[in-house]
């Protein structure tokens, strides 16, 4: 062993024990260290984001800690500092080697078990077992609530007969940037540090470290190259001074035998200095008084939710899911800007995405409608403070002076992507009026918005998947809602005249909804649904949509998606609507997926090219949408609007049982037995965990035990979906010849305010009587005509006069008539 004089950094205080330090001492012998020396290869190889096995994600809950972190694979993947958009690290593990014939890590040659050590806190253990027997490495992580700093304490058990050497392996990538990186040993501390621009980080150990050294990536200076071909590390004190994407790695002492315990820290600060201080401080303070600090934020936190619900409180699994789901939302959230959610904490499919330079961001910006989600299951659970600073990040960072909303942005407000999405317009007032903030100063802003939806919509620019415009139900029903609680909002602050705008403009575009975007002329189930989007607001003229992601280009009728689900959720259409039952045959027909021993999913819509290959390669562009797990929730919160408990318990079943081993709630799910690598039923490489899927998650669990969705704002179901609506079922007795069919076309929008392209086809199942049932407001007085298409296209009318009907208060009808 190196003396004390020839590295001063072993004098740093242990926490071993006298005995463990003895033991230590007995290792087996390696050589004195190497002159330092610069390593060669620089840059190193090309660095990627990867980052698709995420297992758990964690912080402190206290602002003097600006770290978070994700677990997986048996290692700890990214670290993120000093906010969320802003990861460090490619991992940290550990290399094991009895120094002559064979070198082992952590991912590769180990299998891994991850579990929580307390219910309600984000404390996850990694426990890693050699594949060939002869070692186990237990791992437990926490955020040092007192500084920037991940500790992970560790305990090698080594179980064979002969001494074993145990290696930290780190892989730095400071500012986002993977070839940004420079690494050194500090002369005093003995620390590994890493240094880019105004980042540094400083990995120390308790015990010390007994060699050290930094080179490049993928090159002979790489001390994972050193390990493997010598089963040493032959560089001790090797620094890295040409930037690029580096690697660290450093012995750790360990017994020659038997057990041994001991702690990594892992600090990020604005200098190196900086950064070994703020480690050796952790490590003085000791992992159990940072670990009870850590436990304490956590139980704090959830101590002051609501009970969990009782649809999740008779079964483990569930329990554990909603505690998870509902932690980890409240860890996303940033604590430089208050209220700021990204929408994941990973890059989907990163071991593809470059990080050979800084401003690569997967996942890890906010969008506003992923915000939302989030902070409606918060406020759901009881936490209404971080849903009031969700919304107020919204309206000090994402809105413009227009009224515009970014379609998405860095923490700081900076744009990303330039589209313009109208339901992250709507979805802030809807917010607002959810947490009763009705304020000049809120509504200062609100109108805005307001005022944007009225000049702009109901068209947009992207749906909520973001690849087209036009005409979308998902997008119509957030601008209807948001106008309803903008007039709200308005009245509140003694402006009628806009209120009224609001109301009005609401009113036009909900009866649009069924003119614009249900098609009556469809190829799917009975022909009758609502369409994905259509670009210009006829879903029955077969314009095309292509579809940005390699999924090709159809007819806007051939592509359904289960988006016209939020005009139940916000309170446009009743549940048991005809256009929403027609729709949900359409989709389940199209995009759903039942596996067996885990559950039924939908994918975002039909020909979606948004994810794997078809071999269960990287998305590169194009490749096959498989399913969302999130989808299954929505349709579970359809399920408890429409009464159906049991089925929306079996969606919430759904989603517990696509997530991982760490409760981590994937954005796609890998459907088939032919396994490509992946599990059936269980996350592919998309993004791991999806934040919104976390979130729905935990509004669902609170909505089945409500008996009712409780993101409904009241005042919208009020002004449309509480409308008493009356089944009114037409029965013509009409001759026809082959290939003409029969309709109803009306002075209402439900009956197609007399467009012909929206008229109701009716069914010839018990011709000559051509019939169909169509809800119609209660007390509605309306006029309305038979048509017959004919197969050239063209129309044959019913004689003048016009028919007349008004529909009765409640309950249902039939009206009989007779072709004249």
């Amino acid at each position: 062993m190196p003396s004390s004089e020839e590295r001063p950094w072993l004098q740093r205080t242990s926490l071993f024990t006298a005995a463990i330090t003895m033991a230590a001492a007995v290792l087996t012998a390696v050589g004195g260290p190497a002159a330092a020396a610069t390593a060669p290869g620089a840059p190193g190889a090309d660095a990627y984001w990867n980052e698709p096995t995420v297992q758990g994600f964690a912080d402190a809950l206290s602002s003097s800690s600006k770290v978070w972190y994700t677990v997986g694979n048996g290692e700890l993947q990214n670290v993120f500092y000093p906010q969320t958009d802003t990861p460090d690290t490619f991992g940290l593990q550990y290399y094991v080697t009895d120094g002559s014939s064979f070198t082992d890590n952590e991912v590769a040659n180990t299998s891994h078990a991850i579990s929580l050590t307390d219910p309600t806190s984000l404390e996850w253990r990694q426990t890693n077992i050699a594949t060939n027997g002869k070692y186990k490495i237990t791992k437990t992580y926490i955020a040092d609530p007192a500084r920037s700093v991940v500790l992970v304490q560790t305990t090698f058990d080594n179980l064979s007969s002969t001494p074993l050497s145990l290696y930290a392996q780190y892989n730095p990538a400071l500012g986002n940037d993977g070839m940004g990186n420079t690494g050194t040993t500090d002369t005093v501390s003995g620390d590994l540090t890493a240094t880019n621009g105004s980042v540094s980080s400083a990995l120390a150990a308790s015990t010390g470290f007994t060699r050290t050294s930094s080179g490049y990536a993928g090159t002979s200076s790489d001390g994972a190259s050193e390990l493997t071909t010598s089963h040493t590390l032959t560089t001790d004190g090797q620094t890295a001074d040409t930037a690029g994407h580096i690697s660290q790695t450093a012995q750790i002492p360990v017994a020659a035998g038997g057990s041994t315990t001991f702690t990594l820290a892992l600090a990020f600060d604005s200098s190196a200095a900086a950064a070994v201080s703020d480690a050796s401080a952790s490590l003085s303070s000791g992992f159990s008084s940072a670990e009870s600090s850590f436990q304490s934020g956590w139980h704090s936190w959830m101590s002051g939710l609501n009970a969990a619900p009782s649809s999740v409180t008779g079964d483990s699994k569930l329990k554990a899911q909603y505690n998870v789901s509902l932690m980890e939302v409240k860890a996303d959230e940033d604590k430089n800007y208050a209220g700021g959610f990204i929408a994941a904490p990973t890059v989907p499919w990163g071991a593809s995405v470059s990080a050979d330079s800084a401003g690569q961001h997967g996942y890890h910006l906010v969008w506003t409608r992923d915000e939302y989600q989030m902070a409606t299951a918060l406020l759901a659970a009881g936490d209404k403070a971080d849903a009031n600073d969700a919304l107020s990040y919204i309206l000090n960072y994402e809105e413009t002076s227009s009224g515009y909303v970014k379609q998405n942005s860095w923490l700081n407000g900076n744009q990303v992507w330039g589209g313009t999405q109208m339901d992250e317009v709507a979805f802030p007032i809807i917010l607002a009026y959810q947490l009763g903030r009705k304020d000049s100063a809120t509504w200062s802003k609100l109108q805005l918005l307001a005022n944007y939806l009225v000049s702009n919509g109901p068209k947009t620019g992207e749906e909520r998947w973001e690849e087209n415009g036009g005409y979308s139900p998902s997008t119509m029903a957030a601008e209807v809602a948001g106008l309803v609680c903008a007039a709200n909002i308005a009245n509140a602050n003694g402006d009628t005249t806009d209120a009224n705008t609001y109301l009005s403009t609401a009113d036009s575009f909900e009866a649009a909804i069924d003119t614009d975007t249900f098609t009556t002329t469809g190829s799917i189930a009975g022909g009758s649904y609502y369409v994905r989007i259509t670009p210009n607001g006829n879903p029955n003229n077969g314009d095309t949509v292509n579809i940005s992601n390699g999924g090709g280009t159809y007819d806007e009728r051939a592509i359904v998606d289960q988006g016209f689900l939020e005009l139940t959720r916000l309170g446009i259409k009743a549940p048991a609507s005809p256009q929403i039952t027609k729709s949900l045959a359409a989709v389940d027909s199209a995009i759903k997926t039942t596996i067996p021993g885990y559950g039924t999913y939908w994918g975002r819509y039909n020909h979606d090219g948004y994810g794997e290959t078809t071999t269960g390669g990287d998305y590169t562009g194009a490749g096959i949408g498989r399913p969302w797990p999130v989808l299954s929730g929505e349709r579970g919160e359809y399920d408890v609007q429409n009464g159906d408990a049991t089925d929306a318990q079996s969606m919430l079943t759904s989603m517990a049982n696509a997530a991982n081993a760490g409760y981590q709630i994937s954005e796609q799910i890998w459907p088939t037995a032919s396994a490509d690598g992946f599990t059936q039923g269980q996350p592919d490489n998309s993004s791991t965990p999806l934040m919104w899927a976390m979130a729905q998650y935990v509004r669902l669990a609170i909505d089945i035990s409500a008996g009712k969705t409780v993101d409904t704002p009241d005042i919208v179901a009020q002004r449309y979906a509480d409308v008493t609506q009356v089944q009114t079922t037409f029965d013509v007795n009409a001759t026809t010849y082959y290939g003409q069919n029969v309709y109803v076309v009306g002075s209402i929008p439900a009956l197609g305010d007399w467009n012909t392209n929206q008229a109701v086809p009716l069914s010839a199942a018990t011709y000559p009587i051509w019939s169909d049932t169509v809800a119609i407001p209660a007390n509605t007085s309306f006029q309305y005509k038979y048509i017959k298409k004919n197969p050239d296209g063209s129309i044959t009318w019913e004689s003048d006069p016009n028919n007349s009907y008004t529909t009765p208060a409640s309950g249902s009808v039939t009206i009989n008539d007779t072709w004249r």
